[in-house]
């Protein structure tokens, strides 16, 4: 499998595996989950179990009428009982990704989260990864995390990892190269996650994560500009040519993700990972293709 550099490729890529991923979607009633549904299905990479409010229904059964052989509607009465159905199709091995439509996050959550019933193992580890591509990029990159955990420990840091490698390897990239983002290149006791990297090189370099490469304290320039790392003169696989960016708290990820997508007018996608299955949770201010993108990337993922 050749590296997918783009999402032209990644839909491609799943579009030629002649096999369409079940997706439970609780309350598809926006048109932005409607676009990303109705594109999937014209692109041939998933079949879908609709959970619907039953105010909206409707707008739900339109898409069956469309494609009978590849959706099923559910009637739910609230958005906890359709995310609570949707969650044991997952367990019931009905589904195999979970996908956000218009209900609030939190109570999503609440059905993912829920320490009986839900999709997060005991002693996994939550966390979010985003997939960008900027128009002034080359190639994907892969970063963690904007959306979940706040400040990670060293444990949750060699998850989110572990996580960003697992993607990168799903999508053609045998050994990504990983960067540990800080605003300088020093190891400071004053940054305490600059000690963690410390020991995540170590981890590396024990064969920890498998096959990679990782390196850091650097900035995002140095990690995505070979002219930035030779003036400052260091060298090393990721430096200029990293895959994936691994942020030292939510501020500096959410705001990185903020900024690309408004300014550089980078295409993106996330899913959430450490769950039992890939699970698609989009914000509010995302467009219709993101929504699509995220679940390409759910697709691609999902064993």
């Amino acid at each position: 499998m050749n590296p997918i550099q783009n999402f032209r490729q990644l839909t491609s890529y799943l579009k030629s595996l002649n096999c369409r991923k079940r997706v439970a979607v609780v309350f598809p009633h926006d048109p932005h989950t409607e676009y990303a549904v109705r594109r999937a299905l014209e692109e041939e990479f998933a079949r879908f179990l609709l959970l619907a409010d039953k105010r909206y229904i409707h707008r739900a059964q339109a898409i069956c009428n469309e494609y009978p052989s590849y959706v099923t509607v559910y009637e739910a009465e609230d958005m906890d009982v359709a995310a609570r159905k949707a969650v044991e199709l997952v367990h019931n091995g009905e589904a195999d990704i979970l996908m956000k439509g218009i209900i609030n996050t939190d109570n999503l959550l609440k059905a993912v989260l829920d320490k009986e019933k839900g999709l997060l193992p005991k002693g996994r580890v939550l966390t979010h990864i985003t997939l960008a591509q900027i128009p002034t990029y080359p190639k994907f990159i892969f970063f963690s995390d904007s959306a979940v955990i706040l400040h990670p420990t060293y444990e949750q840091f060699k998850s989110m990892i572990a996580y960003a490698v697992s993607v990168c390897h799903h999508c053609g990239l045998e050994e990504p190269r990983v960067a540990l983002i800080h605003c300088s290149e020093k190891v400071n006791e004053k940054f305490p996650h600059t000690l963690d990297y410390a020991k995540l090189k170590v981890d590396a370099v024990n064969g920890i994560f498998g096959q990679m490469q990782l390196d850091g304290p650097m900035d995002v320039k140095t990690a995505c500009d070979i002219h930035s790392g030779d003036i400052k003169g260091l060298s090393s696989p990721v430096v200029g040519n990293a895959d994936v960016l691994i942020f030292p708290n939510i501020e500096s990820g959410n705001t990185f993700y903020k900024t690309v997508s408004l300014f550089a007018r980078a295409d993106m996608a996330g899913i959430l990972q450490g769950t039992i299955c890939p699970v698609v949770v989009t914000s509010r201010s995302d467009s219709s293709i993101s929504k699509y993108y995220s679940l390409a990337l759910a697709c691609i993922t999902e064993k």
